[in-house]
């Protein structure tokens, strides 16, 4: 099973310790949450590599190498700060936390649903859903509810 908290570690993790780019492992788990990190301007840059560097040719994930493939995230800072304050999951192994399109539609409005408190301004959740992993407004612009997998500020 993918675990997001583990993407949600290393991201903020290399925030904190000012790296230029980090390795995750290539799951497409991790690939979507990548990419929606991308388009929503919190990361500059996703590529596949190995362990030690990104590819500089297209190099197929089989079933030999699969173990050492890694995407690599390349970092974005702003005025020497870190674009990413904050990523933390919502939803845990222990406690998993689902939503319908009208608690979704709460969060963004700024009203509490179940447990969570609203999101503020230039945060974005990422749903899991049936249709695969969305940021919080393609959801509900959709129509599908879904896991609420974490949150990003």
């Amino acid at each position: 099973m993918v675990v997001v908290h583990e993407i949600c570690a290393r991201v903020q993790n290399g925030f904190r310790a000012r790296l230029q780019s980090i390795a995750v492992p290539d799951t497409k788990m991790n690939l979507a949450i990548s990419m929606i990190l991308y388009r929503q301007g919190f990361i500059s840059s996703v590529q596949r590599g190995n362990h030690l560097e990104p590819d500089k040719n297209v190099v197929k994930t089989q079933p030999h190498n699969i173990a050492s493939r890694r995407l690599w995230l390349d970092l974005k800072y702003r005025d020497n700060k870190p674009v990413l304050q904050n990523m933390s999951c919502v939803s845990k192994s222990s406690k998993r936390v689902y939503m319908n399109v009208e608690e979704l539609k709460n969060l963004t409005t700024g009203k509490r649903a179940k447990f969570i408190p609203p999101l503020k301004l230039g945060e974005i959740a990422i749903i899991g859903t049936s249709r695969g992993v969305l940021e919080i407004k393609e959801a509900i612009e959709q129509n599908h509810g879904g896991e609420v997998l974490c949150r990003v500020i």
